[in-house]
């Protein structure tokens, strides 16, 4: 968790910037958080769950910005509901919560703040890096289980359960009042690792599950394929995922922020 340590150590020291900065801004935002990846293949604005997240950002012109970010969402997928026969035929399922911190920088195209302008709204872009952190879990019969914990692909030792993240976007700020600012934006997530919906690579042996604390749970969650016509397709060594090395995620909402206008410059 390194990049949070910086983002810590960024904060403690910000009280300093914050006194020869021009301007602090403060908001938050609502919507929906959506995912692309082994259990959703082709559409990258499926959301899937609740979104919202807060920021302070420090705005060095009119146009550049640097923030730190809290971002929460929650995404999911069922190939049981999936369009696709194949991925209906696997029958794999997940959701999990994200808790996303990041430093975003923004560049917005026209200046909101300065007097006597009629500019009221302008298109930004975004990008940053950020760390999340998931928690993958499945429904069988009528339990839940946290999946990283049965090493459903066979591995070593499980996955983590935090990544790091790119994030990078657009958006759209309309000034309410001089100082009121509403926000529209969609953002996406690269994020390294292949894990967000515990589906990377190929089915495993039965042999396998040795670092899972239950390994006839183990063999049960990662092969369903059977659980509806009794023919289980997961040989092993055969395609679980889409071999891809990495998830996406998307965050999509609307959000107000207020901007604290330096006593000793009004302006940039």
């Amino acid at each position: 968790m390194r990049l949070l340590r910086l983002i810590v150590l960024l904060l403690l020291s910000a009280p300093c910037a914050l006194l020869h900065a021009q301007q602090l801004e403060i908001g938050g935002h609502l919507g929906g958080a959506a995912y692309m990846g082994d259990l959703n293949l082709y559409n990258p604005i499926k959301v899937s769950g609740i979104a919202g997240g807060a920021f302070v950002k420090l705005n060095f012109n009119p146009h550049l910005g640097l923030g730190f970010h809290y971002n929460f969402g929650q995404i999911e997928a069922d190939d049981a509901k999936s369009s696709y026969q194949q991925l209906r035929d696997r029958n794999l399922s997940f959701r999990s919560p994200l808790h996303e911190i990041s430093l975003l920088l923004d560049f917005n195209l026209f200046d909101l703040y300065a007097f006597n302008r009629k500019t009221r709204f302008t298109p930004f872009i975004f990008t940053g890096i950020g760390e999340v952190i998931f928690d993958p879990k499945t429904t069988y019969g009528n339990n839940d289980y946290k999946l990283k914990q049965f090493v459903t692909e066979g591995q070593a030792s499980p996955y983590k359960g935090y990544a790091l993240v790119i994030p990078y976007g657009v958006g759209l700020k309309y000034k309410l009042r001089s100082s009121w600012t509403l926000t529209a934006q969609l953002g996406y997530r690269t994020a390294f690792t292949d894990f967000l919906d515990d589906v990377s690579g190929v089915y495993a042996p039965t042999t396998a599950f040795a670092a899972s604390p239950d390994p006839a749970t183990s063999a049960i969650l990662a092969d369903r394929s059977g659980e509806r016509t009794g023919i289980y397709l997961g040989q092993p060594g055969t395609q679980r995922g889409d071999f891809r090395k990495r998830d996406h995620y998307l965050f999509v909402g609307i959000g107000i922020s207020y901007t604290f206008v330096s006593q000793k410059c009004f302006t940039f």
